[in-house]
């Protein structure tokens, strides 16, 4: 199979071009190594890639052209890339629109024009916004993100069903949840503060401690999108990647404790605007079409996790 990964570089799209890789698919990626995090990281993890290696901006039509004739007519697209980050979205609102926006849009275009197989599309548990009834259904009303972040992925779902309407181009959605794991981006709350705990350093602990996030394992996560490159889409679909487990910030931190062998120095700060008190995802769907269901325990990820900190490739990441 052909496949095309954008942000194919970064966290989770490097994780799951190895599974593709090794499963004897032809991947191309298209990423643009951006400055969200230093592009060094990215193309030493790049380099190691059984990819052909496009480098373009999703919103350059021209580029994502280029993407597209490399990796030729009736390939599987899985659209990751995307400008990252809640708070920062907050501050750079029209970029966001920019990159997420208007990026899947030319993506979505091309993978029409180019008669692709399919269109897997990540979204966000983001989507939700603030509320705090789980676990979060797929039929859950999506009209009040809190984010500019959330509200791009909120349209770029929107522009997949559009075009699955018009063009009867197969579309699914993926709404990740707090994906965590090897070569997780520096700003995340695990990586940050695992590398903190570890050199003794204060940790940012922002609010009482009670918010919660549903931790999906990065191997969990690329099980759930291999299983929707495979499978046909005859109807756009929706579909939750989570674990419909919980744990609060206070949680967390002292799990990573535990994997890391080392007490915590927490500098207490206020709230953040944009964060959301919870995230729980609900999972029947994902177990009804995907056979989905997430197996790594928080505390067996975050040994993992600890475990590749120390290993050779993660010196540059330490």
């Amino acid at each position: 199979m052909n496949v095309l990964v954008t942000g194919g570089a970064g966290f989770i799209g490097s994780h799951l071009v190895t599974a593709l890789a090794a499963r004897g698919d032809r991947v191309v990626v298209l990423d643009n190594f951006d400055t969200f995090y230093d592009p060094k990281l990215k193309r030493e993890t790049a380099a190691k890639l059984k990819a052909e290696i496009i480098e373009g901006d999703l919103s350059i039509e021209a580029d994502v052209a280029k993407a597209f004739a490399a990796v030729g007519q009736g390939a599987v697209v899985v659209h990751l890339a995307a400008r990252a980050g809640v708070r920062p979205s907050i501050a750079q609102p029209a970029l966001y629109s920019r990159v997420n926006v208007e990026g899947t849009t030319h993506m979505l275009e091309a993978a029409r024009k180019s008669g692709a197989k399919r269109f897997v599309f990540a979204s966000s548990s983001s989507v939700y916004g603030a509320r705090s009834n789980p676990p979060f259904s797929e039929t859950d009303s999506i009209d009040r993100p809190v984010s500019p972040y959330a509200a791009t992925k909120v349209a770029g779902e929107m522009l997949c069903a559009t075009f699955q309407h018009l063009y009867k181009l197969e579309t699914v959605a993926l709404r990740f949840f707090t994906v965590y794991g090897p070569r997780q981006r520096p700003d995340l709350a695990i990586t940050k503060f695992a590398r903190l705990i570890r050199r003794g350093e204060k940790v940012p602990f922002f609010g009482d401690g009670s918010s919660a996030r549903d931790y999906t394992f990065v191997e969990d996560t690329v099980r759930g999108i291999t299983a929707a490159i495979d499978k046909s889409w005859p109807q756009f679909e929706v579909i939750n990647l989570g674990g419909s487990r919980p744990v609060s910030l206070s949680e967390m931190v002292a799990a990573i404790e535990k994997a890391a062998g080392k007490k915590a120095v927490l500098d207490r700060q206020p709230d953040q605007p944009g964060d959301v008190p919870l995230t729980c995802a609900a999972t029947e769907k994902a177990k009804a079409l995907l056979g989905f269901e997430a197996k790594v325990h928080l505390d067996e990820g975050l040994r993992r996790y600890i475990a590749w900190l120390d290993s050779d490739e993660a010196k540059s990441w330490r």
